[in-house]
C-alpha cells in the first residue's frame, strides 16, 4: 500500500486539517501518517484556540516518518509561523520529494487566521519552489499573488504570478469564484487545464481543502500524473460534498466515506 504524509494542524472537530486528510487519504487508497504542526480547539463554528507545537517535535516526527516508511507522496497543510515553514521545507529538500502537494492554508472556514502574516513569505521563498503542485482557494491565491480575482482569467493571471515562486504547477480552486463556480484551473508553466463541477449548494463544507489537497496526494501516491490526480480527487470530493454531514451548530464536515453503507 502506497505511504502518504500529512504535515499540518489538528481539528478537534474532526472535520478539516489532520483528521480530514487522514480520512481522505484511506478512502482513496493510500496508507496516511502524521506530523501534527500545531492543535486547534476547532469545531463547525469557529476556531477558539491554536497551540503550535515546539519545533523540535515537529521535527522528530518528520524524521520518524521519513526513517521508516517510503513515502510516496507528502501533502502540507497548516504551518501556522515562518519557523514551522523553515522547518518543515529544511527537512523536505534532502527528502527530494517527487509528489509534494502544498495547500497554503491562510484561514478557516470560520474565518480565524491559520497563517501568520510574516509567515506567508516563508511559504513563497522556502516551501511553494520545493512543490509539484500549490493548491490554493480563491482568498489564499489573492494573497499570494497580490491581485483580486474574480473570473478564471484573474485566476489564470494569478496561476502565473504564482508558478513564477518556483512550483511546477498551480491548482486555484475555484469554490468561491463568484462566475463559474466549482471550476478550477491549473497551470504548468506553459497550459491551462480547466477543471469543471457540479456547485452543490450546501452551507456543510468545512474541510473542503484539506479533503482535496489530501486526494491529490493519494492519487498522486498511487502513480497517476498531475491531471489525472485532480480529476480523480475532485470527482471524490464532489461526492464527499454531496453527502455532506449536517452536524453541529455550523458549516458541517463533507462526508469522506460517503461510498460506505450505513
Amino acid at each position: 500500500m502506497k505511504q502518504v504524509l500529512t504535515i499540518a494542524g489538528s481539528d478537534s472537530g474532526g472535520g478539516a486539517g489532520i483528521q480530514a486528510d487522514l480520512k481522505a487519504m484511506s478512502a482513496n487508497g493510500v496508507y496516511g501518517m502524521s506530523a501534527i504542526t500545531a492543535i486547534t480547539a476547532q469545531n463547525t463554528e469557529e476556531v477558539t484556540d491554536v497551540f503550535e507545537l515546539p519545533i523540535p517535535i515537529i521535527a522528530a516526527q518528520i524524521d520518524a516518518v521519513f526513517d521508516d516508511f517510503d513515502v510516496a507522496a507528502v501533502k502540507t497543510g497548516m504551518l501556522s509561523s515562518a519557523e514551522i515553514v523553515s522547518v518543515v521545507a529544511k527537512l523536505l529538500k534532502p527528502q527530494n520529494v517527487t509528489n509534494l502537494v502544498v495547500d497554503p492554508v491562510m484561514i478557516s472556514k470560520s474565518g480565524h487566521s491559520l497563517l501568520k502574516p510574516d509567515a506567508v513569505q516563508a511559504v513563497k521563498m522556502e516551501l511553494i519552489p520545493l512543490a509539484l503542485v500549490v493548491t490554493p482557494n480563491i482568498h489564499e491565491a489573492q494573497q499570494l499573488s497580490g491581485i483580486e480575482i474574480k473570473s478564471l482569467a484573474d485566476a489564470r493571471r494569478a496561476a502565473k504570478i504564482i508558478h513564477r515562486m518556483g512550483c511546477r504547477n498551480v491548482l486555484i480552486k475555484g469554490g468561491h469564484l463568484l462566475t463559474d463556480r466549482a471550476t478550477d484551473v491549473l497551470y504548468d508553466g506553459q497550459f491551462f487545464e480547466v477543471f469543471k463541477g457540479e456547485f452543490i449548494d450546501t452551507p456543510h463544507t468545512h474541510g473542503t481543502g484539506c479533503t482535496y489537497a489530501s486526494a491529490i496526494a493519494a492519487h498522486l501516491a498511487l502513480g497517476k500524473p498531475l491531471n489525472q490526480a485532480v480529476k480523480a480527487a475532485k470527482a471524490y470530493l464532489t461526492e464527499a460534498i454531496r453527502h455532506a454531514l449536517a452536524i453541529g451548530h455550523g458549516k458541517g464536515p463533507t462526508n469522506h466515506f460517503f461510498f460506505l453503507k450505513s
